[in-house]
């Protein structure tokens, strides 16, 4: 058998594309055999990391796919995170996690944005769990809004306490439901 590209005797087959390749045509052999027109295509994933950096991460990292040769996902990781797993400060992905993240499943210290957000901070979204959460299903440290609320200060369907009022009412007046007015 030889190599697809070269006339040489083939070394073995990638595992992705299922050609045989010769030993210069091999760009990983461990955990399996990739070739390097498998491993350089888009098809896989993208990647983007900004020249720029603070400490040891770029200022922007953004990183989709699976990685060929071990076939787990990439993970951007970076000042500005974008990508299907994305972890820094300020993070959007479908997982991310970060000082401030949105995503799917968002986790973040200062503030989360997701289908379901867990943060320390706000924490907004359809599940929510914070200092201040707000979404259908809310788990507050402090205070709560949302269809089910669960806080020292909820409004929700059946509740309206003073201090969420307040509290609500200063920071975002549009969000005080007419029942509370």
């Amino acid at each position: 058998m030889d190599c697809y590209v070269h006339s040489s005797p083939a070394v073995g087959v990638c595992g992705v594309c299922g050609r045989a390749v010769c030993r210069d045509c091999v760009l990983a052999d461990a955990p399996r055999l990739v070739c390097r027109s498998c491993a350089d295509s888009t098809l896989y994933g993208y990647e983007y990391k900004s020249e720029m950096s603070i400490g040891s991460l770029p200022l922007i990292h953004v990183c989709t796919g699976v990685d060929p040769v071990t076939r787990r996902p990439n993970v951007a990781r970076g000042v500005i995170a974008i990508g299907n797993i994305a972890m820094g400060v300020l993070c959007i992905g479908d997982v991310s996690l970060g000082l401030v993240s949105i995503g799917g499943l968002s986790v973040g210290l200062l503030g989360a944005l997701g289908g379901a957000a867990l943060g320390v901070g706000l924490s907004v979204g359809g599940f929510a769990v914070g200092s201040v959460a707000l979404g259908g299903a809310a788990i507050g440290f402090s205070y709560a809004v949302g269809g089910l609320a669960i806080a020292p200060a909820v409004i929700d369907g059946a509740h309206c306490d003073e201090a969420a009022r307040a509290f609500i009412a200063e920071y975002a007046p549009r969000l005080v439901p007419p029942h509370c007015r």
